[in-house]
C-alpha cells in the first residue's frame, strides 16, 4: 500500500514538473516573439524616418545579349554590398540557384525570365536594381524596366561582344534616353579579347567609348584591373574577392596604362567642352577633372564608360559599383515628364523629385506579377510620396485605390514599409489596374506618365488543353498571364475552332505552357506555329460605295468614295486613315465611323484571312441624307467601300523577316551558312575571331522553325543564335500560293460542315 502511495506521488510530481517545464517555455516563447515584434516594429520604423536624399540615390538596370552574366553579376552586387550572406550559381547546381532567379524554370534552364527587382546599399548610397532577362523573346520585361530607371549597366561577354540583342537593348535605352556604363564580363573565358568589344562598342554600336579600366590577364591569367584614372593596380582577395587591394601599376603595363589613359582624355575632350580646352590649351587634367568630365557626358549619353573583369571570377565587381555611383545620375538629375490631357490637346508637365513631400503624388505601374496576397503592382514614384492607408486616383479608369499594403523588393522576398517617396521602386499590394497605368494623389490632375513601347507579337500557335476537366485552371493562367505581359495575347480563332497564344517567340510560348502545368496542373499542348502574316495593296485603287437601305420609316444611306493605297516599306505594318474630305457631303460627325469602318475590315484579308497592312484609305468624298444618314450606314458603306477594294485591286501577302545572328566555332562555318541559306536567308555579314565565328542574316520567320535543333545537332552542342523581327517584305510566290490554297480549302471544309 505504501509503495503504490509512493507511485502515486511520484507521478503527481513528475506531471507538476512538465507542467511547470511547458509554462516556463511558453512564457519565454512569449518574450521571444515579443521582443521580435518590437524589433520588426522597430526596424519599420527605421525604414520609415531613414530616406536618403536624392544625391545617394541610383536606380539601375542590368541588361545585355544573353548569357552574358547579367544576373552572375547582379549576384556579386548584393553580395559585396551584404545583401546575402553566401552566393550561388546561375545553373543551380547546388539546387538553390541565383538569388534573382526566383522562378524554378529559370534555374533549371539557366536564363532569366522574368525581371526582378533589389535594392542595396554601397557607401551610403541605396541602388535600386532591376536585373532583366537577355533573351529577345522576353524584350518586354526589358522595356519596361528601362522605362521606370534613370540609367544602366551594358554587361557584354568578353568573347562573344557587341551580339543580336545588345542592339536591341541599346535601341530600348536610346528609346528612353537612359545613360549607361559598359562592362565587358567574362575575361577569364579563353579567347576573352576586351579590346575587340571595345572595337565593336565603337564601330557597330557608334558609341564614343573608352576604357576606365584594363585587365591584368585574360584567360586563366586574369588576376585584377587597372585603373586608369588614378593609375593603381587594384586586385580583388580574399575567399570571394571581397577584399579590394591597391598597389602599384605592373611595370610590364606602365606604357600601357599611359596610351589607354590618353585615349579616354582625347575621347572626353571631343565632347566635353571643360576637358576639351584644357586639352588644347595643352595643360595635364587632374584625377578629378577627369571624373568630373565623365560623369557630365555620361549623363548626357555623349560617352558610355568601359569596366572590365569577370564576375564568375570576382574580378573587377566592386568598380562597377564605384562607377554606378560616380557617373551614373540620380533622380533629380533626370527629366521625366507627364502629359495632362485638355480640350483635346497633350501639354508635358515636369516631375519635380524633390523628397520633401510639397508635391502631389504620381507615380507608374511598370510591372504586374501574382503573389499569395494578390496582385503585387510595381510602381516608379515620379514625384511626392506615397504612404500605408493612403488613396490614390488610377488615371485610366479614374477609380479611387486605397494602398492597404506597401512594400520594398528584394527578387521574391517583400519587405514591408509604411511610405516610399519620390525616386523610390516600391510596389503596391492587392490593386487593380493594368501595365503602364499612372497612379496620382490629385483627383482633377489626372496626369499619365508618359507610356510603354510594347512590341507586337511575332508568332503564333495553336493551344489545346489535354484535360478538358481542366478548362478553368487554363481560363484563370490565361488572364493571370496576358495581364502581366502585354507582348501575351490569347485569343479564339472562329475559322479554325481553336484556340491561338500569339508572343515574341517559340521560347516565349513554351515557357508559359511550361508554367500552366506547374503553376496551375493544367498541362496543354502547343500546335503548330503560325506566323504573323499581313495582306497588303500593291498599287492604289480607287472606291466608291453607296449603302441604301429603305425599310419603312428612317432607313439607311451612306456614300464614301476615296483611294486606298499601299504605305512605303518602311511603314507596311501601320493602318492609316486619312479625312481629305470638305464641304458637307461627308459630314464631320460620320467621319470616325468609317475609321471604325476601315480599321474593323483590316482585321482580316480576303486572301488568307490575315490582318491588313500597309495601307492607307483616303476618304475623299461621299454624300449623305438629311433623314437616312447616321453611324451604321457610313459604317457599313465603309465596309462596301472595302471590300470593292478586295476585289478590283491587286494584294500580295507581307511576311515577317527576321534578323538572325549565328554564332559558333569556326569548324562548322560552312554547316550553318549552307543551313542559313536553305532556309532563304540572306546573309548579311560574316566576322571570324579567336575560333569563332558570328554570321547574321535575314531570314523569313516561317523558315526559321526547328532551327534550334538543327543548330545544335549541326554544332554539337557549341551553336546559339538569336533572333528579332527586322521587317514585314511580300512574301516569295510559292508561299503566297501555298496560303491561299490552304485558306481556300479551310473555307470549302466550313462551307461543307454549313
Amino acid at each position: 500500500m505504501q509503495t503504490i502511495f509512493l507511485n502515486l506521488l511520484k507521478k503527481r510530481f513528475l506531471l507538476y514538473k512538465k507542467v511547470i517545464f511547458n509554462s516556463k517555455n511558453i512564457f519565454e516563447q512569449s518574450k521571444t516573439f515579443i521582443s521580435r515584434s518590437q524589433a520588426c516594429v522597430a526596424y519599420s520604423t527605421a525604414i520609415r524616418t531613414e530616406h536618403k536624399p536624392l544625391e545617394r540615390i541610383r536606380n539601375i538596370g542590368i541588361s545585355a545579349h544573353i548569357d552574358s552574366g547579367k544576373t552572375t553579376l547582379t549576384e556579386r552586387l548584393l553580395f559585396y554590398t551584404g545583401k546575402i550572406s553566401e552566393m550561388h550559381e546561375v545553373k543551380g547546381k547546388d539546387k538553390i540557384g541565383a538569388t534573382m532567379d526566383s522562378m524554378e524554370l529559370e534555374r533549371q534552364r539557366g536564363i532569366t525570365i522574368q525581371s526582378a527587382a533589389t535594392y542595396i546599399n554601397w557607401k551610403g548610397t541605396n541602388i535600386n536594381i532591376i536585373d532583366t532577362p537577355g533573351h529577345v523573346d522576353f524584350t518586354i520585361e526589358v522595356e519596361r524596366a528601362l522605362r521606370v530607371l534613370d540609367s544602366a549597366v551594358l554587361v557584354l561577354c568578353g568573347v562573344g561582344g557587341v551580339q543580336a540583342q545588345t542592339y536591341t537593348v541599346t535601341r530600348q535605352m536610346k528609346r528612353y534616353n537612359i545613360p549607361c556604363i559598359a562592362f565587358i564580363n567574362k575575361l577569364d573565358r579563353i579567347g576573352a579579347n576586351h579590346l575587340r568589344v571595345l572595337e565593336q562598342l565603337r564601330e557597330r554600336i557608334l558609341f564614343n567609348s573608352a576604357f576606365l579600366n584594363i585587365p591584368i590577364g585574360l584567360e586563366n591569367k586574369h588576376n585584377g584591373v587597372i585603373d586608369l584614372i588614378h593609375r593603381k593596380a587594384v586586385y580583388f582577395d580574399g575567399k570571394h574577392g571581397e577584399i579590394v587591394r591597391e598597389d602599384e601599376v605592373p611595370t610590364n603595363y606602365r606604357s600601357e596604362v599611359e596610351q589607354r589613359r590618353q585615349e579616354l582624355i582625347e575621347a572626353l575632350s571631343n565632347v566635353d567642352e571643360t576637358l576639351g580646352e584644357m586639352f588644347l590649351e595643352e595643360k595635364v587634367p587632374s584625377e578629378k577633372d577627369i571624373e568630373a568630365a565623365v560623369r557630365r557626358t555620361c549623363i548626357a549619353r555623349k560617352f558610355v564608360p568601359v569596366l572590365v573583369g569577370s564576375a564568375l571570377k570576382n574580378k573587377g565587381v566592386q568598380p562597377v559599383l564605384d562607377a554606378v555611383l560616380s557617373y551614373l545620375p540620380n533622380p533629380s538629375e533626370v527629366k521625366n515628364y507627364a502629359l495632362r490631357e485638355e480640350d483635346g490637346k497633350s501639354e508635358k508637365v515636369l516631375m519635380d523629385p524633390s523628397r520633401d513631400g510639397s508635391k502631389p503624388f504620381v507615380g507608374l505601374a511598370f510591372k504586374l506579377e501574382a503573389s499569395r496576397f494578390g496582385q503585387l503592382t510595381y510602381i516608379r514614384i515620379y514625384q511626392g510620396q506615397v504612404s500605408r492607408g493612403d488613396v490614390v486616383y488610377n488615371t485610366r479608369t479614374g477609380k479611387k485605390v486605397k494602398i492597404s499594403r506597401l512594400a520594398r523588393m528584394h527578387a521574391s522576398e517583400m519587405e514591408e514599409v509604411s511610405e516610399a517617396l519620390a525616386g523610390d521602386i516600391c510596389a503596391f499590394f492587392g490593386i487593380d489596374c493594368a501595365t503602364g497605368d499612372s497612379f496620382v494623389a490629385d483627383r482633377d490632375s489626372m496626369l499619365s506618365m508618359e507610356s510603354i513601347y510594347v512590341p507586337d507579337p511575332v508568332i503564333s500557335m495553336a493551344i489545346k488543353v489535354q484535360d478538358q476537366a481542366k478548362t478553368d485552371h487554363f481560363s484563370k493562367a490565361i488572364a493571370r498571364f496576358t495581364r502581366e505581359d502585354p507582348t501575351f495575347h490569347c485569343k479564339w480563332d472562329n475559322d479554325n475552332k481553336e484556340m491561338i497564344v500569339s508572343g515574341m517567340g517559340e521560347l516565349h510560348l513554351e515557357i508559359y505552357a511550361q508554367r500552366m502545368d506547374r503553376e496551375y496542373n493544367c498541362p496543354v499542348t502547343l500546335g503548330k506555329p503560325k506566323v504573323a502574316f499581313r495582306e497588303s495593296l500593291v498599287a492604289p485603287c480607287e472606291f466608291n460605295y453607296l449603302h441604301k437601305k429603305q425599310h419603312g420609316g428612317a432607313g439607311q444611306f451612306g456614300r464614301v468614295s476615296g483611294i486606298m493605297e499601299p504605305l512605303p516599306p518602311e511603314e507596311n505594318t501601320k493602318i492609316i486613315f486619312s479625312d481629305e474630305t470638305y464641304g458637307p457631303n461627308v459630314p464631320k460627325q460620320f467621319v470616325p465611323a468609317v475609321e471604325k469602318g476601315f480599321r474593323m475590315m483590316c482585321e482580316k484579308g480576303i486572301l488568307t484571312g490575315h490582318k491588313i497592312a500597309g495601307v492607307k484609305f483616303r476618304l475623299q468624298d461621299g454624300d449623305n441624307h438629311c433623314v437616312d444618314s447616321n453611324e451604321i450606314s457610313f459604317i457599313l458603306a465603309t465596309v462596301g467601300a472595302v471590300k470593292q477594294v478586295y476585289e478590283m485591286g491587286r494584294w500580295h501577302i507581307l511576311e515577317p523577316i527576321m534578323k538572325v545572328e549565328v554564332t559558333a566555332p569556326s569548324e562548322f562555318q560552312g554547316a550553318i551558312i549552307a543551313q542559313i541559306t536553305k532556309r532563304f536567308g540572306v546573309i548579311s555579314s560574316v566576322e571570324t575571331s579567336d575560333g569563332y565565328f558570328v554570321l547574321i542574316a535575314e531570314v523569313p520567320l516561317n523558315d526559321m522553325f526547328g532551327y534550334s535543333m538543327e543548330l545544335r545537332t549541326a554544332t554539337q552542342g557549341k551553336g546559339e543564335y538569336t533572333m528579332e523581327l527586322s521587317r514585314y517584305t511580300p512574301a516569295r510566290g510559292d508561299v503566297q500560293q501555298q496560303l491561299i490554297e490552304e485558306y481556300q480549302n479551310q473555307l470549302a471544309k466550313e462551307a461543307k460542315r454549313n
